[in-house]
């Protein structure tokens, strides 16, 4: 049963592209500044807790950004049942960059979530696509 709902769990696993929405210094968005990240995600778009604490090594982020180094890390799940992208495993968790209401938005095409990014600022991110992993 156990490798049953792993197999399961798999097949919900998605790559979700974000770029940034329009702000007042990029005022028609960014196809260069968002994030790249695998989690499981069901028919709504939200993502399935159950399905992450199974697969949670494989749910992973990166972070591009035009002219700064693309970050890696994973999705985490911090206490109160919010996500954020970490990025240094065994450091400090004010690095995290924390989903705003990402148990709650869904992550389908044309939607637009936010993101309290590591420097503190809140930016908007348009869910440009969800595809299943290969």
């Amino acid at each position: 049963i156990e490798r049953l709902e792993s197999l399961m769990a798999e097949s919900n696993l998605k790559r979700v592209r974000l770029e940034l929405a329009r702000d007042h210094d990029h005022p028609d968005g960014s196809h260069d500044r968002g994030y790249d990240f695998i989690a499981p995600i069901d028919a709504k778009g939200h993502i399935i807790v159950d399905d992450w604490r199974r697969l949670r090594d494989r749910c992973r982020v990166r972070r591009f950004w035009a002219g700064e180094d693309e970050q890696v890390g994973h999705i985490v799940r911090k206490r109160g049942g919010s996500w954020a992208f970490h990025y240094d495993i065994h450091g400090a968790e004010d690095n995290d960059e924390t989903g705003y209401r990402f148990d709650k938005h869904a992550f389908v095409p044309g939607e637009y979530v936010s993101i309290r990014e590591h420097d503190g600022v809140l930016r908007t991110f348009h869910v440009r696509s969800v595809v299943d992993t290969d």
